[in-house]
């Protein structure tokens, strides 16, 4: 796979939703809520702000983070499901 994308905006693989609930039972498929958490696959270069400056960003490959439930965009690659998300839309870093 080669995505690159662009400034400040992250590739993500979303991790599995729960399959079962605290008290061991068995989610169906259509009752699972959307997963929040996923993994970093790419990183753009960052924004350029109005002075013509780069801003880093602070993110990088391989980090595991908390994204907002209805952020981002789902994109299909070779069969995988990824979401695109601005760096603003990433909550934290677990």
């Amino acid at each position: 796979m080669n995505v690159k994308p662009m400034e400040d905006r992250i590739l993500l693989k979303p991790m599995e939703a729960e399959q079962k609930t605290a008290g061991g039972i068995i989610i169906p498929d259509n009752a699972k809520e959307k997963p929040q958490k996923g993994e970093v696959v790419a990183v753009g270069p960052g924004k350029t702000n109005d002075n013509g400056q780069k801003i880093e960003m602070s993110l990088k490959k391989g980090d595991k983070v908390l994204y907002g439930k209805y952020s981002g965009t789902e994109i299909t690659i070779e069969g995988q499901e990824y979401l695109i998300v601005r760096e603003s839309d990433v909550l934290a870093i677990i």
